[in-house]
């Protein structure tokens, strides 16, 4: 058995912002990654912060724009809670040595950009590639603090909880490469872990986006809210070499449009306008919608996003990542436009937590996009969710270093037991489910649903679950199953919420009923209720 202060399960930037912070005060602090430090979606994200820095806009029209983007359904104290913070942990990078994009005119002022839903140029960035600029910098930070241990290629399978007490006190390990399992103690716990967009056949996420974070607070009694609410991003390349390559927001913010191709591939009608008066900085359910709609509607496989109107040097010095990556694959975006589609991108919903990252069970926190905080509601801004990451993860930071001094570390854990189970030889059972998963949620739980697609949906789930958790215990575990294990809990969870939700909102759009309903209710399903079910119900059985 392992023994930490906090275990921190996710490297990316809530995880490491979280980490850092906490060994800065003292802590001893275990980080867990699925594979190499340096992953997770943090990575991949190309826009940037939202942050007030510029002294024509303001922390008020910024809460105005997110409450406008979140269809009536953000919680205003976590939004205002959020926005006032932003400038700070723009600060606090800085400090630590990101290198974000400066004024062309002005080498001292940060460069500000506007995404779809902002009013102001509110966004900071390092060119299109910040996520990759503060990943590597928060990783490389982590790696040599002494307060810090990194844990690279292991999957956490499920955390340990005193359902006596309902406090989480470690949680298990598997080893990625070799197969062992460790129980690591903790006296708490902070989930970092990421959304759930891999659940969808298309997703502009890495592979390991597969909910581990929602379903394990799912199974250890935590509310999950707003799981309905999955933003398909509107723009992801179009193209066989590069299916989950993200072709950033902040294009559109400098002037690309949206175009239907002609017959023979060529630009042709920008459409946007006949769907939105902000074109294509409307918010991104309703670009993805239109999208949709188009697609459908021509028979097309996509759409063109171009900005071949700007000077080519213009392109290049703000888009170097997604040109140099375009150009790999032969398309030159200064001479011509790029073909995209919607792909899922981003969880709205998740682990519900108050202000101080708190879940239900004690000593277990959620931060970054696991969580529902309350700042999202229907609709996530655009490049809010690194500020919410950055945010949330000093609140869970300061709220550890004030409480852990009252929290006990656990002496004795439960071992993983595998003495009942065997080898498996039909791993191709995974592999099919979960490809099939993917298949029906892409087709029947969407952008657009209907009753009938979300009932077929929930009905093969069901089937699934009852395949998985079979396999899950008779035969020794892998880390395919184990994500395949989540993301059929997650697509539970989404379908479950669709189902309760009779009204479009946001994201969540049904033909069944395609109005908005006059007062706006949060999606909340309970968490399991240990006392009435039995503490041993949800065990390790291996």
């Amino acid at each position: 058995m392992k023994t930490t202060d906090v275990l921190v399960i996710g490297s990316g930037a809530a995880g490491l912002s979280c980490a850092l912070r906490l060994a800065e005060a003292g802590i001893r602090v275990a980080i867990v990654s699925k594979g190499p430090l340096q992953s997770g979606s943090t990575l991949w994200a190309q826009g940037g912060i939202s942050a007030v820095l510029d002294a024509t806009d303001s922390v008020d029209q910024h809460v105005t724009d997110t409450l406008t983007a979140g269809g009536g359904l953000c919680d205003e104290d976590a939004v205002r809670f959020t926005v006032e913070r932003g400038p700070e942990c723009v600060r606090w990078l800085q400090d630590l040595g990101v290198e974000f994009t400066y004024a062309d005119d002005n080498p001292a002022e940060l460069h500000l950009t506007k995404e779809g839903g902002h009013s102001h140029r509110r966004v900071v960035h390092a060119a299109d590639a910040t996520g990759r600029a503060l990943e590597s910098t928060l990783s490389g930070r982590a790696a040599t603090h002494p307060n810090i241990t990194v844990i690279e290629y292991a999957l956490a399978i499920d955390l340990i909880v005193d359902h006596a007490d309902k406090r989480v006190i470690g949680a298990y390990l598997l080893d990625v490469d070799h197969g062992g399992v460790t129980p690591v103690a903790a006296r708490a716990v902070v989930l970092a872990c990421g959304g759930a967009n891999q659940v969808y056949l298309y997703s502009s996420n890495p592979h390991g986006a597969s909910g581990d974070g929602i379903a394990m607070a799912w199974r250890a009694g935590c509310r999950i809210a707003n799981m309905e609410f999955m933003q398909f991003h509107p723009t992801c390349l179009y193209h066989p070499e590069a299916r989950n390559f993200l072709i950033s927001e902040a294009l559109r913010g400098e002037g690309a449009v949206l175009r239907l191709p002609n017959d023979d591939g060529s630009p042709g009608e920008r459409f946007m306008p006949r769907f939105d008066s902000r074109g294509e900085l409307a918010p991104r359910d309703i670009v993805a919608r239109a999208i949709d709609h188009e697609m459908k509607r021509l028979g097309i496989k996509h759409v063109l996003l171009d900005i071949t109107h700007k000077p080519a040097e213009f392109i290049r010095s703000h888009f170097p990542s997604i040109h140099a990556r375009c150009l790999e694959l032969g398309i030159d975006i200064t001479r011509e436009p790029i073909p995209v589609v919607p792909s899922a991108h981003f969880t709205c919903g998740g682990v519900l937590t108050d202000l101080r990252a708190r879940s239900d069970v004690k000593g277990l926190y959620a931060i970054g996009e696991v969580a529902c905080t309350g700042l999202h509601g229907a609709n996530r801004l655009a490049s809010n969710s690194l500020l919410e990451c950055l945010v949330f993860a000093e609140a869970a930071a300061a709220d550890l270093i004030q409480e852990l001094p009252s929290r006990h570390l656990p002496t004795t854990l439960q071992p993983w037991d595998e003495s009942r189970v065997r080898d498996s030889d039909e791993d191709i059972v995974v592999a099919h489910n979960w490809l099939e998963l993917r298949t029906f949620m892409w087709d029947y739980v969407g952008i657009v649903r209907t009753t009938k697609r979300l009932q077929r949906a929930q009905h093969r789930i069901d089937l699934l679950q009852q395949e998985v958790q079979e396999y899950y215990g008779n035969y020794r575990i892998s880390p395919d199953l184990i994500e395949l294990r989540n993301l059929l809990t997650v697509a539970d969870l989404i379908v479950r919420s669709a189902l309760s939700r009779r009204e479009s909102r946001g994201l969540h759009y049904t033909r069944d009923f395609p109005t908005q309903l006059e007062h706006a209710e949060p999606t909340v399903l309970p968490g399991r209720q240990w006392d009435a079910i039995g503490p041993q119900a949800e065990m390790p059985s291996h």
